[in-house]
């Protein structure tokens, strides 16, 4: 199998090494917008470099994996559909509903696979969680908290592409949310905070933001995002039932210390961020993508999963602007997305 990898940036050079080594991955092409990186990336995996995405269709290749800045998703996952290729892509599909609409349209009229990275779905702890709720463990679930707080802001360049702190960090909860408690989630109320740097004011984000969010089963969730946590990188989701509760992201290496006198230390080495802390998943995930186009396993996270957890995103940033409860099924395209 050839697989082509598009963008070499951090987490393209993650999956190329991934990859590289897979056992059913016969080699590799890479491009890159920087033609010197991929040529630097593939000169150490021992790997072909392209100059640009034109040589990836004709040299030919099996399968896709898209790693570029966002704004370039939607037009790529186009191309390799219409090309009848299965692509895998970081998530978001598009910073808009209708981009997002169009690109999983192409997918779907070619017939083709659009595997998206919401790696969460692939952690031991949230794989956990799942494996509880579905059981019956926690009886019926009437609580849940999540949480994703970054050690500190991406750089300002990154932050006025981004689409926001919703679309971009908390849709990765929205996401997760979702997949553990088999959910749909009818209504939000988001706020957020520009208060502190004022890179965030001058992207037009919030560098902290809070959700409240119902889900259908009238279950409660709680999900907060900030990029301005010092004291380490920081994901939990907490579900409580009426029988237990659970945390997932509680170990030896959270970044949060108690108070009490017979509390747990706090950690010597706190997690630096999301590349370490799921370095694993992201392994799984791409694992997972050769055993799509293999025809192994069946998609485990389409197109339409993604547009889902897009609308709620949304859902939370027009909560925000107007200050009022927000229904996804207002976001435009909602009628268009039916999931379990």
């Amino acid at each position: 199998m050839r697989i082509g990898v598009i963008g070499t940036g951090r987490i393209g050079t993650i999956h190329a090494h991934t990859l590289s080594r897979h056992r059913d991955v016969g080699s590799l092409i890479l491009t890159d917008a920087d033609p010197a990186r991929a040529q630097a990336l593939a000169h150490r995996l021992g790997e072909t470099a392209a100059p640009g995405v034109d040589e990836i269709y004709t040299w030919g290749v099996d399968a896709v994996v898209i790693t570029t800045a966002t704004p370039a998703h939607a037009e790529l996952i186009g191309r390799a559909a219409r090309a009848g290729l299965p692509v895998f892509c970081e998530k978001p599909i598009a910073l808009d509903l209708a981009g997002t609409l169009q690109a999983i349209a192409e997918v779907e009229t070619a017939g083709t696979v659009l595997q998206m990275g919401f790696q969460r779905r692939f952690d031991a702890g949230y794989t956990g969680a799942r494996e509880a709720v579905r059981s019956g463990r926690l009886g019926r679930l009437h609580t849940v908290r999540a949480m994703t707080s970054d050690a500190e802001p991406p750089p300002a360049g990154y932050l006025a592409q981004s689409g926001g702190l919703f679309r971009d960090t908390l849709i990765h909860d929205f996401d997760i949310l979702r997949w553990v408690t088999g959910r749909e989630i009818t209504d939000v109320c988001a706020a957020g905070s520009d208060a502190g740097p004022a890179v965030f004011r001058e992207a037009g984000d919030v560098g902290t933001g809070a959700v409240l969010l119902t889900l259908d089963d009238g279950t409660l969730a709680a999900v907060t995002a900030t990029r301005m946590n010092g004291a380490g990188y920081d994901v939990r989701m907490e579900l409580a039932g009426e029988r237990d509760q659970i945390v997932v992201g509680l170990d030896d290496r959270t970044p949060i210390a108690s108070t009490e006198p017979t509390g747990p230390p706090a950690a010597d080495k706190p997690w630096t961020g999301f590349l370490e802390r799921f370095a694993p998943a992201y392994e799984a995930e791409l694992v997972a993508f050769v055993e799509v186009v293999r025809g192994e396993r069946p998609n485990p996270c389409d197109g339409r999963e993604a547009l889902q957890a897009l609308r709620i995103a949304e859902a939370c940033e027009l909560s925000r602007r107007e200050r009022r409860a927000v229904r996804p099924a207002e976001i435009p395209g909602g009628q268009e997305a039916a999931f379990g």
